[in-house]
């Protein structure tokens, strides 16, 4: 038994662990195994598109719902908060708090104007009688881009939340390691739009044949 264990109190817990044997960046690591996972949810709802995208059931297509127009100004939106989140970054490695927390504001705003203009389009398709039942193109179309929508939801929560814990704590280590993760997952909610913009809404605004 060793003197630790033998100093301590009758019922107590004992903890072995100090931490010293996790590899350094083993969250950053964590962290990119779980955007894998969630590369493989996208890739489902993808593929699950791309089998139904064209099953109308006698219902309007892409090419009569879609307003192209207003996702390019959505689509901009979120690139641009791509953008912002790079100026943050950058201004993260200057240690530079205040700038940090600008950018991260002027981030979660455009997060915030993309899914509000989301949301409006949902609104508007659903109005139209375009709603998710109606056949199962529209079912996989609310399906794929209802679940990015998601995550960009969660994204501005999770920035939210680092704003307070940079406003309070500065930019510790661990709160670095966090804008980090937050990058990497918002970069990553880009890429992904991409795909829905191309395979979509622009495939999707052709004529069928």
């Amino acid at each position: 038994m060793s003197s630790s264990t033998a100093h301590t109190a009758p019922g107590a817990l004992n903890f072995y662990d100090d931490g010293s044997h996790h590899p350094q960046q083993g969250t950053l690591l964590g962290f990119w195994l779980y955007l894998m996972s969630d590369c493989l949810i996208f890739a489902v709802l993808f593929a699950t598109y791309g089998v139904l995208g064209r099953s109308y059931a006698a219902g309007p297509s892409g090419a009569d719902l879609f307003d192209l127009p207003l996702v390019a100004v959505n689509t901009a939106f979120l690139l641009l908060s791509s953008i912002t989140y790079g100026m943050a970054v950058i201004a993260m490695q200057k240690r530079d708090k205040s700038k940090v927390l600008i950018w991260l504001a002027i981030t979660g705003l455009l997060g915030a104007a993309f899914i509000g203009l989301e949301l409006y389009e949902f609104k508007h398709l659903i109005h139209e009688g375009a709603g998710p039942q109606r056949s199962a193109f529209l079912s996989s179309f609310f399906a794929l881009v209802g679940t990015h929508g998601l995550h960009v939801s969660f994204g501005i929560i999770w920035l939210i939340t680092l704003m307070v814990q940079v406003n309070k704590l500065g930019l510790t280590a661990a709160n670095r390691r966090r804008l980090m993760c937050l990058s990497m997952f918002w970069h990553f909610l880009d890429v992904v739009w991409i795909g829905v913009f191309t395979f979509v809404y622009l495939m999707g605004s052709m004529p069928a044949v």
